[in-house]
């Protein structure tokens, strides 16, 4: 229990703890990361074939169920070849120039896609005449749909931006490639932050309009992208069926397949299947970076394992730390100066996003395949892949142990180890805190999370909003955030300090009509309730 003397959630005031030693990691020891005998059972399924035939035989789970229809995912048809646009209509000189400026637009985005935003090449997009795919060879249509195909967040826009172009390459019977399939599949499951069944219903309608109607085979990515459409979903079985058709089909599981059979097993609950899962990447040669780490650590949080999921933190945390010594000259070396503690500025620490996540993971697939051809090499690249804690890890454990559980004491710990990697909170962690303030909170001073920490949030809040001159992708005011900002002032202080804190939001949000209506409403209903 705090007292109303707790400092506020300040960094510098909670003791830092010391690095573990960090290992060299070989693949035996990378297996040691997770521990993978469940300590409740104490058996271990060394496979993920055990644990999907333990689902599918009702005699092993102690009980029979009534036998459902048989559903078979096979399609026969034999594959096609793109064929080239041979035929562009001669554009006047100032089509040209349009044209011209697109294409300018899509290079640029493509070498470097934090000099051109992709509302500025759908804008040029746009200018082309009607029908456009006829003004536009086949090299610029794909890649056109290869810039649209990586935004820097998927979401209703993205999606619908992405649609439209393919609205206007099958309007004039122009057929996609199979990356450009693939590309649609995972916008039309993908666009939501929380998938349901509309999303994979309409990922798998556009699945069999890919492979019955247009002869499209689907690839390893193809099912990679169904699966954890299906899985996300907690649509189970359909994500099972995915996976076998993806084995009748020779299709090899890679990077991608594997971290996503990892979730898988994490959402049913099952840390068994989900350490199976982690043996067979490590065993099949894949590197083991930052995000499988973060999917394990997820399972074992969902699965209220949260003492395996410390200690793989712990190791994460070790790596990050044993690679700032290597990066900093010891205090006194060199020129005889003693230098203030840098903080960490290595590729473990930048934060990953969609633009870039690609690459790092081609790149990540590609020290794999060079660690099969030559295993003497395996210890040397996996040492140069990341493991250390990213935003993605501290906004998971945030999320469990702030909104779930609670724990101020724990959720201080984080915040110091990430204001000493240089973290920024981004959006998502203030989202996490002020949440967490919103269900926990009190107006007692000796309660955890109270006013004045609260507070001291609420300042960073608005300093880090302000400093970067408005809204950014990686923090901006939207109505839930506004939403749990509200709450979390109602619950820890007066009404009249809640209303200042939304009178600030007002000054600061680029709110819609319709979201702007519904703080209004939500607003007034806050007041009348007395809240």
């Amino acid at each position: 229990m705090a007292s109303n003397s707790d400092p506020p959630l300040d960094p510098d005031s909670v003791e830092k703890p010391t690095a573990p030693e960090t290992p060299e990691l070989t693949k035996e020891e990378l297996l040691e990361l997770v521990e993978l005998v469940d300590p409740e059972d104490g058996y271990e399924k060394h496979n993920v074939e055990e644990h999907f035939k333990f689902f599918r035989d009702p005699y092993l789970r102690g009980y029979v169920e009534p036998e459902g229809p048989i559903i078979s995912l096979a399609r026969n048809k034999d594959d096609y070849e793109l064929p080239t646009q041979d035929q562009v209509r001669i554009p006047t000189d100032e089509e040209s120039a349009i044209l011209w400026d697109l294409r300018r637009a899509v290079l640029r985005r493509l070498r470097n896609p934090l000099k051109m935003d992709l509302d500025t090449i759908y804008d040029c997009y746009l200018r082309v005449p009607e029908p456009r795919m006829s003004y536009i060879d086949a090299r610029l249509r794909h890649q056109i749909f290869q810039a649209f195909g990586w935004p820097e967040k998927k979401d209703s826009k993205s999606m619908l931006r992405y649609f439209a172009v393919v609205a206007d390459v099958q309007s004039l019977g122009i057929p996609l490639t199979r990356a450009e399939w693939n590309g649609a599949l995972s916008f039309a499951g993908r666009y939501v932050g929380w998938t349901t069944e509309t999303e994979t219903e309409a990922a798998i309608k556009l699945w069999r309009e890919m492979e019955q109607e247009v002869n499209v085979k689907g690839s390893d990515v193809t099912f990679n992208i169904l699966f954890d459409v299906a899985s996300k979903a907690g649509n189970f079985e359909l994500a099972e069926m995915v996976y076998r058709e993806m084995e009748n089909r020779g299709h090899r599981p890679n990077r991608y397949h594997h971290v996503s059979l990892i979730h898988f097993f994490g959402l049913k609950l099952e840390t068994a299947g989900m350490r199976a899962a982690f043996r067979e990447m490590v065993q099949a040669g894949e590197m083991i970076d930052t995000v499988v780490l973060n999917a394990i650590i997820r399972g074992f949080l969902r699965s209220g394992q949260d003492l395996m999921a410390e200690r793989v933190y712990e190791r994460m945390w070790a790596s990050a730390q044993e690679e700032r010594a290597l990066e900093e000259p010891e205090a006194g070396e060199g020129d005889g100066k003693i230098r203030k503690p840098k903080k960490a500025n290595s590729a473990n620490m930048i934060a990953r996003n969609r633009v870039f996540d690609k690459f790092i993971t081609q790149m990540l697939m590609s020290f794999a395949k060079l660690g099969r051809r030559h295993p003497e090499l395996r210890p040397v690249l996996q040492r140069a892949t990341p493991i250390a804690p990213d935003l993605q890890t501290y906004r998971i454990m945030l999320n469990y142990y702030g909104i779930e559980m609670g724990d101020m004491n724990r959720v201080e710990r984080l915040i110091v180890d990430m204001s000493q990697f240089g973290i920024p909170l981004h959006g998502a962690i203030f989202f996490s805190l002020f949440k967490s303030f919103a269900l926990h909170g009190s107006r007692h001073p000796n309660v955890s999370w109270n006013r004045d920490r609260l507070d001291s949030i609420w300042r960073a809040f608005l300093r880090a909003y302000d400093e970067n001159g408005g809204p950014t992708p990686d923090l901006e005011i939207r109505k839930w955030m506004a939403v749990w900002v509200l709450k979390a002032w109602m619950k820890c202080a007066t009404r009249d300090e809640a209303m200042a804190a939304y009178e600030a939001l007002r000054e600061r949000w680029e709110l819609d009509v319709v979201e702007e209506q519904f703080m209004i409403d939500f607003v007034a209903m806050a007041v009348w309730n007395g809240k």
